[in-house]
Protein backbone atom coordinates (compact mmCIF):
# COMPACT_ATOMS: atom_id res chain seq x y z
CA UNK A 1 0.00 0.00 0.00
CA UNK A 2 1.11 3.65 -0.62
CA UNK A 3 1.48 5.98 1.95
CA UNK A 4 -1.67 7.67 2.74
CA UNK A 5 -2.47 11.25 2.80
CA UNK A 6 -3.21 13.13 5.98
CA UNK A 7 -6.23 14.68 7.11
CA UNK A 8 -6.40 16.75 10.24
CA UNK A 9 -10.15 17.32 11.26
CA UNK A 10 -10.84 20.47 12.76
CA UNK A 11 -14.45 20.69 11.83
CA UNK A 12 -15.89 20.96 15.10
CA UNK A 13 -17.17 24.09 17.26
CA UNK A 14 -15.27 23.93 19.95
CA UNK A 15 -17.94 25.02 22.21
CA UNK A 16 -16.04 23.79 25.10
CA UNK A 17 -13.55 26.07 24.50
CA UNK A 18 -16.14 29.20 23.85
CA UNK A 19 -15.69 28.58 20.60
CA UNK A 20 -13.56 29.34 17.91
CA UNK A 21 -10.66 27.18 16.31
CA UNK A 22 -9.11 24.79 19.35
CA UNK A 23 -6.20 24.41 16.67
CA UNK A 24 -5.12 27.83 17.52
CA UNK A 25 -4.39 27.40 21.02
CA UNK A 26 -1.05 28.01 22.54
CA UNK A 27 0.91 25.11 23.91
CA UNK A 28 3.75 25.58 24.86
CA UNK A 29 4.79 28.56 22.05
CA UNK A 30 3.41 26.83 19.57
CA UNK A 31 -0.62 26.16 18.17
CA UNK A 32 -2.28 22.78 18.91
CA UNK A 33 -2.36 22.57 15.22
CA UNK A 34 1.46 22.88 14.91
CA UNK A 35 2.48 20.43 16.92
CA UNK A 36 -0.25 18.10 15.51
CA UNK A 37 1.16 18.65 11.39
CA UNK A 38 4.71 18.01 13.24
CA UNK A 39 3.90 14.77 14.24
CA UNK A 40 1.82 13.94 10.91
CA UNK A 41 4.20 15.19 8.15
CA UNK A 42 6.54 12.45 8.65
CA UNK A 43 3.89 10.07 8.44
CA UNK A 44 1.87 10.96 5.39
CA UNK A 45 2.32 12.16 1.18
CA UNK A 46 0.27 15.18 1.58
CA UNK A 47 -1.60 16.88 5.02
CA UNK A 48 -4.98 18.70 4.29
CA UNK A 49 -7.03 20.31 6.89
CA UNK A 50 -11.04 19.80 7.28
CA UNK A 51 -12.27 22.92 8.64
CA UNK A 52 -15.74 24.56 8.00
CA UNK A 53 -16.50 28.14 7.64
CA UNK A 54 -13.75 31.10 6.22
CA UNK A 55 -11.02 29.09 4.94
CA UNK A 56 -8.69 32.20 4.67
CA UNK A 57 -8.46 32.08 8.76
CA UNK A 58 -5.75 29.56 7.77
CA UNK A 59 -3.87 31.23 5.05
CA UNK A 60 -0.85 31.07 6.57
CA UNK A 61 -0.88 27.41 6.77
CA UNK A 62 0.61 25.49 3.29
CA UNK A 63 -2.28 22.78 3.56
CA UNK A 64 -5.71 23.20 1.02
CA UNK A 65 -8.63 23.89 3.44
CA UNK A 66 -11.58 21.35 2.91
CA UNK A 67 -15.18 21.67 4.12
CA UNK A 68 -17.79 19.14 4.66
CA UNK A 69 -20.00 18.92 1.78
CA UNK A 70 -22.41 17.47 4.79
CA UNK A 71 -24.38 20.56 6.04
CA UNK A 72 -24.83 21.47 9.95
CA UNK A 73 -22.41 20.00 12.01
CA UNK A 74 -23.15 16.64 11.59
CA UNK A 75 -19.77 15.56 13.22
CA UNK A 76 -16.26 13.49 12.06
CA UNK A 77 -17.52 11.42 9.65
CA UNK A 78 -18.61 14.41 7.76
CA UNK A 79 -15.13 15.38 7.70
CA UNK A 80 -13.58 11.89 6.96
CA UNK A 81 -15.49 12.20 3.86
CA UNK A 82 -14.68 15.59 2.96
CA UNK A 83 -10.83 13.63 2.94
CA UNK A 84 -12.19 10.96 0.83
CA UNK A 85 -13.05 13.20 -1.86
CA UNK A 86 -10.36 15.35 -1.58
CA UNK A 87 -8.10 12.17 -1.96
CA UNK A 88 -9.95 10.60 -4.41
CA UNK A 89 -9.10 14.02 -6.64
CA UNK A 90 -5.50 13.22 -5.78
CA UNK A 91 -5.34 9.81 -7.09
CA UNK A 92 -4.80 8.21 -3.60
CA UNK A 93 -6.44 5.16 -2.44
CA UNK A 94 -6.08 5.93 1.38
CA UNK A 95 -5.87 8.62 4.10
CA UNK A 96 -5.69 8.96 7.47
CA UNK A 97 -6.83 11.39 9.99
CA UNK A 98 -6.50 12.75 13.19
CA UNK A 99 -7.92 15.69 15.12
CA UNK A 100 -6.50 19.19 15.42
CA UNK A 101 -6.52 18.75 19.36
CA UNK A 102 -4.89 15.66 20.24
CA UNK A 103 -1.57 17.07 20.45
CA UNK A 104 0.35 13.64 21.62
CA UNK A 105 -0.98 11.22 18.90
CA UNK A 106 1.54 8.16 18.17
CA UNK A 107 4.54 8.71 15.80
CA UNK A 108 3.82 5.28 14.81
CA UNK A 109 0.21 6.04 14.19
CA UNK A 110 0.07 5.51 10.03
CA UNK A 111 2.99 2.34 10.01
CA UNK A 112 0.80 0.72 12.59
CA UNK A 113 -2.90 1.34 11.16
CA UNK A 114 -1.63 0.44 7.81
CA UNK A 115 -0.46 -2.65 9.24
CA UNK A 116 -3.50 -3.84 10.48
CA UNK A 117 -4.97 -3.49 7.07
CA UNK A 118 -2.58 -5.13 5.32
CA UNK A 119 -4.84 -8.24 4.24
CA UNK A 120 -8.26 -6.08 3.65
CA UNK A 121 -9.84 -5.30 0.52
CA UNK A 122 -10.80 -1.82 1.54
CA UNK A 123 -8.45 -0.94 4.59
CA UNK A 124 -10.65 0.86 7.28
CA UNK A 125 -8.98 0.50 11.00
CA UNK A 126 -9.60 2.48 14.16
CA UNK A 127 -6.96 3.96 16.74
CA UNK A 128 -7.97 2.28 20.56
CA UNK A 129 -6.46 2.35 23.98
CA UNK A 130 -7.18 -0.05 26.74
CA UNK A 131 -7.88 1.27 30.57
CA UNK A 132 -8.13 -1.01 33.27
CA UNK A 133 -9.35 -3.42 30.65
CA UNK A 134 -11.97 -1.44 29.28
CA UNK A 135 -11.31 -0.68 25.33
CA UNK A 136 -11.76 2.77 24.18
CA UNK A 137 -11.98 3.67 20.78
CA UNK A 138 -10.69 6.97 19.45
CA UNK A 139 -12.82 7.01 16.27
CA UNK A 140 -11.10 10.48 14.80
CA UNK A 141 -7.63 8.60 14.14
CA UNK A 142 -8.29 6.00 11.44
CA UNK A 143 -7.30 4.76 8.21
CA UNK A 144 -10.13 4.97 5.64
CA UNK A 145 -10.49 3.67 1.86
CA UNK A 146 -11.06 6.04 -1.22
CA UNK A 147 -12.98 3.27 -2.26
CA UNK A 148 -15.67 3.50 0.14
CA UNK A 149 -16.60 7.09 0.05
CA UNK A 150 -19.85 6.74 -1.72
CA UNK A 151 -21.18 4.23 0.78
CA UNK A 152 -19.80 6.62 3.55
CA UNK A 153 -21.62 9.84 1.86
CA UNK A 154 -25.14 7.69 1.43
CA UNK A 155 -24.46 6.70 4.94
CA UNK A 156 -24.43 10.39 5.92
CA UNK A 157 -27.42 11.08 3.96
CA UNK A 158 -29.44 8.31 5.61
CA UNK A 159 -28.88 9.95 9.09
CA UNK A 160 -25.80 7.63 10.63
CA UNK A 161 -23.98 10.10 12.50
CA UNK A 162 -21.73 7.42 14.85
CA UNK A 163 -18.59 6.39 13.34
CA UNK A 164 -18.59 2.72 15.05
CA UNK A 165 -21.98 2.71 13.34
CA UNK A 166 -21.01 2.98 9.63
CA UNK A 167 -17.10 0.97 10.46
CA UNK A 168 -18.62 -2.09 11.84
CA UNK A 169 -20.49 -2.28 8.52
CA UNK A 170 -17.22 -2.81 7.05
CA UNK A 171 -15.85 -5.04 9.33
CA UNK A 172 -13.55 -2.15 11.22
CA UNK A 173 -10.68 -3.04 12.80
CA UNK A 174 -8.91 -2.08 15.56
CA UNK A 175 -5.04 -1.23 16.96
CA UNK A 176 -4.56 -1.06 20.26
CA UNK A 177 -1.55 1.73 21.48
CA UNK A 178 -0.30 1.92 24.83
CA UNK A 179 -1.15 4.38 27.86
CA UNK A 180 1.98 4.50 29.44
CA UNK A 181 2.97 6.88 30.48
CA UNK A 182 -0.17 8.30 29.21
CA UNK A 183 -3.15 8.28 26.63
CA UNK A 184 -1.61 9.26 23.94
CA UNK A 185 -4.78 10.37 22.15
CA UNK A 186 -5.82 13.13 25.07
CA UNK A 187 -7.35 15.85 23.70
CA UNK A 188 -8.26 19.17 24.58
CA UNK A 189 -11.75 20.27 24.92
CA UNK A 190 -11.76 22.59 28.09
CA UNK A 191 -9.34 24.90 29.38
CA UNK A 192 -8.15 22.90 32.38
CA UNK A 193 -7.23 20.40 29.65
CA UNK A 194 -4.99 22.81 28.00
CA UNK A 195 -3.53 23.53 31.23
CA UNK A 196 -2.93 19.23 31.23
CA UNK A 197 -1.46 19.04 27.99
CA UNK A 198 1.37 21.62 28.93
CA UNK A 199 1.94 19.41 31.74
CA UNK A 200 2.16 16.54 29.45
CA UNK A 201 4.54 18.45 26.76
CA UNK A 202 6.89 19.06 29.93
CA UNK A 203 6.82 15.40 31.16
CA UNK A 204 7.65 14.69 27.41
CA UNK A 205 10.29 17.29 26.98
Amino acid sequence: MTRPLGVILAGGQARRMGGGDKGRLDLAGRSLLDHVVTRLEPQVDQIALNANGDPSRFSDMPYPVIEDSIPDFVGPLAGVLAGLDWAHEQGAETIVTVAADTPFFPTDLVARLIAKGTDMAHPLVLSATREEGRLYRHPTFGLWPVALRDDLRAALLDGVRKVVMWTDRHDGQLVEFDTVPFDPFFNVNTPQDLETARGLLGDIA
